[in-house]
């Protein structure tokens, strides 16, 4: 696989909370410049980056409960209804991972297929903050995003318990047979770093500063 093959893989990221209209600007270029999958940005940028991105091909992807995922589900199915009607292509949801946690795996599952349901057909990924869960969690929050709908299962938000793992990757690439693609997520600085995660089973490469690290 080439650079460019990888790089067409990658979800341009910009979710910092001291960004500017001008870094979305700066952002959506870039994606245009070296053929990344999608922008991904906060809801309230999801109008800005369609227009800048209108006719390129480029997918416009936002986070949903972004960072902690503890918001209620409600909340988390009017931000997704909301970035849908703005022009959302892609929508990262990020889990309740206390609930998780706590054992509710019920409100879990219910979260996200309500989540997949306002999404309205387009791709959901569904963020489980692999950093803070156990092997055995690590595992049984695949088998729930995986039959609650989800398009991709994604390692974290980047903001929290560490980032994406080769062998969170390839534990969740092989335990789920082709059944959910994986999104690797979280500390990816280079295209090096990027080529490995795909090894590994990645689909999908969420990247913020890769794209112009060899």
């Amino acid at each position: 696989m080439t650079d460019k093959d990888v790089i067409s893989k990658f979800d341009h990221t910009l979710l910092k909370v001291d960004m500017t209209e001008r870094g979305i600007d700066e952002l959506c270029k870039e994606a245009v410049l070296y053929g990344t999958a999608s922008v991904c940005i906060p809801p309230c940028y999801v109008s800005r980056a369609k227009n800048n991105l209108n006719g390129s091909g480029i997918k416009v992807c936002t986070v949903i409960g972004f960072p902690n995922g503890y918001s209620t589900t409600e909340s988390k199915v009017f931000e997704c209804e909301q970035a849908v009607k703005l022009g959302a292509d892609e929508i990262d949801m990020v889990i309740n991972v206390s609930q998780l946690k706590s054992g509710n795996y019920g409100y879990v599952q219910s979260e996200i297929k309500l989540v997949r349901e306002a999404c309205l057909g387009k791709t959901l990924k569904v963020i489980v903050e692999t950093g803070a869960l156990t092997e055995s969690e690590k595992r049984t929050v695949l088998e729930i995003v995986t039959v609650s709908g989800a398009d991709y299962i994604k390692t974290s938000t980047g903001f929290g318990f560490g980032g994406a793992t080769e062998a969170d990757v390839r534990l969740f690439s092989e335990l789920s047979q082709g059944r959910i693609k994986v999104k690797a997520s979280g500390g990816i600085r280079s295209i090096t770093e990027a080529h490995k995660m795909i090894k590994s089973g990645a689909d999908r490469i969420g990247e913020s500063s890769a794209l112009k690290n060899p």
